[in-house]
């Protein structure tokens, strides 16, 4: 049922704002806003993530709270960028509640990881596309497909074109960070005209060289992320090779904390709260946090654009 379509430039960047909480473990309306506000200016985003991925800790609430989530993300979007909903679920019932509600509050497109069955065992091509079709057949709204091995499935790569040859499907956002499998999804998806193919910021900037449409990652790392592009799009290479630099350290050196936290912490440093962590998790501490700290000094505050922002 898919009637609309997804227009965003070639290349774009798709940003899921992160989600900031309270002492007693309520989302911080107020942070998300401001966090939210941080992001479109310093990032300007073609396309927000609402409530759709893990890193946005949305597998903590309950369903009313992530409507609550989506509802204020949006407002606090406010039409500055297109807005894809987080409608993820293993039960597609659910997940074409959530497109439905996506729907209603004038969302751009819906983001749906391709989901394990439910006793964690991989599905087949042919129950992964049956999938997508109950969803895709029940909404208006064009389909993100998110694949993110562990806490969703990981089709191959046939299955992967298979998959976006799906009507409802207009972009593939794709978290192997495998070089090889992403080039060959970027030629068989993207140029075939299939679908937009989002990469992860380790392969940024060779994403671009390859012709494929942009990447999804979290902010404040989307700030670099942005400069690489605007670089890239200048014709300024040695600018761009030197800022996708910082992704070969940064978040991987503290990913033992979760992408989150380092996103978190980082976002604290350069001047947005980020609200109390989750509950049992911890905080980023210690000589790990001074080590995050020197990074950030030296990779975004010696940058005159982050200075000013």
């Amino acid at each position: 049922m898919s009637t609309q379509k997804l227009h965003l430039p070639k290349p774009s960047m798709i940003v899921p704002p992160f989600t900031p909480f309270t002492e007693d473990m309520k989302v911080d309306w107020a942070l998300l806003e401001k966090g939210v506000d941080a992001m479109m200016e310093r990032s300007r985003p073609e396309l927000v993530v609402a409530a759709g991925v893990e890193m946005q800790e949305y597998q903590y609430l309950r369903y009313e709270e992530r409507l609550e989530l989506i509802s204020k993300t949006l407002d606090a979007v406010d039409g500055r960028a297109a807005v894809a909903v987080g409608v993820s679920h293993p039960s597609y019932k659910v997940a074409i509640d959530l497109a439905h509600y996506a729907e209603k509050l004038g969302a751009q497109a819906i983001q749906l990881l391709a989901p394990l069955r439910p006793n964690g065992n991989a599905p087949t091509i042919a129950e992964l596309v049956r999938y997508f079709e109950l969803v895709g057949r029940e909404t208006s709204l064009p389909i993100v497909l998110y694949l993110n091995a562990g806490p969703g499935a990981d089709p191959t790569i046939p299955e992967t074109v298979e998959l976006a040859k799906l009507d409802y499907i207009c972009a593939v956002k794709e978290s192997s960070r495998d070089l090889a499998r992403a080039s060959r999804l970027i030629t068989e998806i993207d140029h075939a005209g299939l679908a937009g193919y989002y990469t992860t910021m380790q392969l940024l900037l060779i994403t671009l060289q390859l012709g494929g449409s942009g990447i999804t990652l979290p902010s404040p790392a989307s700030e670099i992320a942005r400069y690489v592009i605007d670089a890239y799009k200048a014709g300024d290479l040695q600018h761009a090779i030197e800022l996708q630099q910082v992704f070969a350290t940064w978040p991987s050196r503290w990913m033992s904390y979760g992408l989150a936290e380092v996103m978190k912490a980082s976002s604290e440093y350069l001047g947005v709260n980020a609200g109390v962590r989750h509950l049992p998790y911890e905080s980023i501490k210690g000589e790990s946090l001074k080590q995050l700290h020197q990074f950030l000094e030296t990779n975004f505050k010696t940058q005159k654009e982050f200075v000013n922002a």
